[in-house]
């Protein structure tokens, strides 16, 4: 089962390596990880994504505690949270195929940021199915590259 951590540490060096850290000492995996500044100058906000038991989440978010860094750690509920993510993909894209590219880019809310003779680079934001389904849906016109920032999350409302 997925589970999505939203970590506030301290805005200094090394705390990012710190909690990385304590993942791969203890053989856990992340799926997706990203990290920003917060709403408070102080702290940053990292965003971890990762699978296994409701145990080993437990486990992982009692460990983050302890960290001297680590402000707040909350597991976002996926019906509770918004989830998304950024991608950006860059296609082959001949004159042939440029109208059918358009098409499905505005299908998806997709922003073309980059044309050029031979390519089409867009920039999508959504959900993992919305991102997959859109590179399924390129990968005919030939993908080039794919540059994704991974999974960020914020509770939904008034919740913190």
């Amino acid at each position: 089962m997925r589970h999505v951590l939203s970590i506030m540490v301290e805005n200094k060096a090394g705390v990012l390596g710190r909690v990385v850290g304590l993942f791969s000492r203890r053989g856990y995996n992340i799926d997706s990880l990203s990290v920003g500044a917060s709403e408070d100058i102080r702290y940053s906000r990292i965003t971890v994504s990762l699978h296994g038991d409701e145990r080993v989440v437990e486990q992982i978010q009692k460990q983050l505690a302890k960290l001297i860094d680590v402000h707040d750690v909350t597991e976002l509920e996926a019906e509770s949270a918004l989830y998304r993510e950024l991608c950006l993909v860059k296609v082959e894209a001949n004159a042939a195929a440029r109208s059918d590219i358009f098409n499905i880019a505005t299908v998806f809310r997709a922003n073309i940021i980059d044309v050029s003779v031979k390519t089409i680079t867009m920039e999508l934001t959504g959900d993992l199915m919305k991102m997959n389904a859109f590179i399924e849906l390129m990968k005919p016109y030939g993908i080039i590259e794919i540059a994704r920032t991974g999974l960020t999350a914020i509770s939904r409302g008034g919740k913190q």
